[in-house]
């Protein structure tokens, strides 16, 4: 197990932005050595298209914005080594947080301080403010249409930016996928476009081109990272905690949430597809013909996908992992030294697709069908099959398959032994520095797995 070392260093410096005005405010204080990191990089691979047809495209708008940003940030790049040889030091890695359902950027009040600290200066850290509270219940894409023109706002005002990396909490992350497939553009060496996502599994040994690996917002990307975030949806045994597992409930749930959380809920139980159109979630595991969600997350050097083991009330073990059901492992309980109740950390290569995989359950129920036929065991596979469990089960397997064309660093988390396990949810990312503290070795695990991500950046640019 790697042992922490420490990261000795001042409070940051950090402007910070706010969605409704052009205003500025900004925070200063003393810096000191930062400190070296034993967090390993994450893996990245090639992306796979997959096509679905698409309904009305708005990529007109974006597109036009992000060329203006690409040339902006192009000027921005100059200006931010001409601050260096004058002696000046701006941040040119914009470190986006973003937070979770019914939220607001004050959940990221111990974490924006915690990063500043062990970050450093040249990190401009911004806590999104376009999808608060209520804002949260209009849809996946709606939010991260909103969240893609407040990182062009962001990135428009600030000319030092060079890099970018995002850091979201629950339903956050999907805001946060959707967004960076909108703001997401590719060129090769000559200019043109193309399609193809490069990256390595070892970040410390790969020397990147951003040119052909792609931009977000015309930065580089570097981290993309998700803290309990349902990457597979809510729909499924014992994916909404809260339900607790009860047969009964979860079959009510997907009909009633959209009376709760509005758009949002169809969205995350899967029920928002029509016959010519998959559901989102589904969509945004592949390259389909409106947005390119893989190729953008492919894009950037590191994955990482922190997930709550248990006492999890809003988001499952599996769904927040991208695992399934049989690949749910009992962790170790001892957590890694230095990072209190970071207990296990799995380096998961891409996978290529190799088709559909059933749940135990239902190829057992065949098999017995098959080889035993008898009017029960048909009656019992029949059932099975008909209970909107089969097509439920393929939706959640092309996920997985998309998403795991990709290479992802997986982080479990156990609160079992904290004072509070059961608020496990706010935990991981400390929303109140006095109840939900027990997460700060999850924070201090994140923070020195951008830090080392940074230094391999550095490393490359220099040769």
């Amino acid at each position: 197990m790697a042992t922490a070392s420490l990261v000795q260093a001042g409070c940051g410096f950090s402007p910070r932005f706010s969605s409704n005005s052009n205003n500025f405010s900004f925070r200063t204080g003393s810096f000191g050595p930062l400190g070296s990191s034993t967090s390993s990089s994450c893996c990245s691979c090639s992306s796979h298209n997959l096509n679905f047809s698409s309904g009305t495209n708005s990529n007109w708008k974006h597109q036009g914005l992000i060329a203006q940003f690409m040339s902006t940030t192009t000027q921005g790049n100059f200006a931010s080594s001409k601050s260096i040889a004058d002696g000046k030091n701006e941040p040119d890695h914009l470190l986006v947080l973003v937070h979770g359902i019914l939220a607001s950027p004050s959940d990221w009040t111990y974490v924006e301080a915690e990063l500043k600290r062990r970050l450093g200066r040249n990190f401009l850290i911004y806590a999104s403010s376009c999808n608060t509270y209520t804002k949260t219940f209009t849809g996946i894409d709606g939010a991260g249409i909103r969240l893609a023109d407040e990182v062009l706002q962001v990135v428009k005002k600030t000319e030092s930016l060079k890099k970018v990396s995002f850091l979201a909490h629950s339903l956050g992350g999907l805001f946060a996928r959707y967004a960076i497939a909108v703001l997401y553009s590719q060129n090769d060496s000559r200019g043109t476009q193309s399609n193809t996502v490069t990256n390595s599994l070892d970040g410390n040994s790969q020397k990147s081109s951003p040119s052909r690996q792609g931009m977000i917002a015309g930065l580089e990307p570097v981290s993309f990272i998700t803290l309990a975030t349902p990457h597979l949806g809510v729909r499924g045994r014992k994916q909404l905690p809260f339900l607790l597992g009860v047969p009964i409930l979860e079959k009510l749930a997907p009909p009633i949430a959209p009376f709760f959380v509005g758009r949002t809920g169809k969205q995350l139980f899967l029920t928002d597809g029509k016959p010519s159109r998959p559901p989102l979630l589904l969509r945004m595991a592949s390259d389909c013909e409106d947005r390119k969600f893989l190729s953008a997350l492919g894009a950037f050097r590191c994955r990482i996908a922190y997930a709550n083991v248990s006492y999890d009330y809003m988001v499952g073990w599996r769904t927040s992992s991208i695992r399934r059901e049989k690949e749910l492992v009992k962790p170790p309980l001892q957590s890694l030294d230095g990072y209190k109740h970071v207990v296990d950390v799995d380096y998961c290569p891409p996978v290529s697709s190799d088709g559909p995989n059933f749940p135990p359950e239902a190829v057992k129920a065949k098999e017995a069908a098959q080889n035993a036929p008898s009017i029960k065991n048909t009656v019992e596979y029949h059932e099975l099959m008909e209970d909107n469990y089969t097509p439920f089960i393929l939706l959640t397997e092309e996920m997985i398959q998309g998403l795991q064309k990709l290479g992802w660093k997986k982080v479990d988390v156990s609160f079992h032994s904290a004072l509070w396990p059961f608020f496990a949810h706010n935990n991981i990312h400390v929303k109140n520095e006095w109840f939900h503290n027990a997460g700060a070795g999850v924070v201090a695990h994140v923070a020195d797995s951008i830090k080392q991500q940074e230094s391999s950046s550095f490393i490359s640019a220099s040769l």
